[in-house]
């Protein structure tokens, strides 16, 4: 389990982002690194990105410490390029760290991993997306295809901050104790919403804007399985 790269990117304006000053940070490219990864704190008024030299440009959805990292996996890439007949390298779909070996979307919310020698990270939440993410990659109804596929890679926030290279090593110091999956908890809050109740044996590894989501749909509908 490693990283093959670690991606970065600067603002650049495009048009297919409704976020402020229509500019993203989406496009991310491999850096050789050392990269520097620490907890860039609160969304709206942080660093945004966990990595030095990474730009989150809309924080109304992106950033903070709860996505200081994202994270996904070459082997879904690859997947993916069977699918769509293209080449997709690291940093294409946003990612901060391309992984190989590591079963992304099977890991448990709370989950803790080593990556090179200091850095700590802890599994998150699950990667939604958006119009930003299907118009950098061109590909009609992309929101809806990627949803539907639930391989959507994870959302990590920083423990022990760190500075990691391409190349290293990823262990599992951490495993959770409950069902909630990266892909449990992304069906939860995308096409499966009667899932929401039983986010919450996640506990406090989850995001508090998570949790707010759970209360008012049990507030509306219940806990029961029926809900929708």
């Amino acid at each position: 389990m490693h990283l093959i790269s670690v991606n970065v990117g600067r603002a650049e304006a495009v048009d297919y982002t409704d976020a402020e000053g229509g500019v993203t940070g989406h496009g991310k490219r491999p850096v050789p690194g050392p990269v520097r990864v620490f907890a860039p704190g609160p969304r709206a008024t942080g660093h945004g990105s966990g990595l030095e030299g990474d730009t989150v440009c809309d924080r109304r959805h992106h950033g903070g410490d709860h996505q200081a990292v994202y994270a996904y996996a070459r082997e879904d890439l690859d997947l993916w390029e069977a699918e769509l007949g293209r080449e997709l390298p690291g940093g294409i779909f946003g990612e901060n760290f391309t992984t190989s070996g590591i079963d992304l979307n099977g890991a448990r919310l709370g989950d803790r991993w080593r990556v090179g020698a200091d850095l700590v990270l802890e599994v998150a939440s699950a990667r939604i997306p958006c119009r930003t993410f299907q118009g950098a990659l061109g590909e009609s109804a992309w929101v809806r295809r990627f949803t539907q596929a639930a391989r959507p890679g994870a959302y990590l926030r920083v423990v022990e901050e760190g500075s990691v290279s391409p190349g290293d090593a990823i262990e599992v110091i951490h495993r959770a104790d409950h069902e909630v999956t990266v892909e449990f908890w992304f069906r939860a809050f995308t096409t499966e919403r009667a899932l929401l109740p039983r986010t919450l044996a996640a506990g406090d590894a989850m995001e508090p804007e998570g949790h707010e989501t759970v209360r008012r749909y049990v507030e509306k509908y219940g806990a029961g399985a029926g809900a929708r």
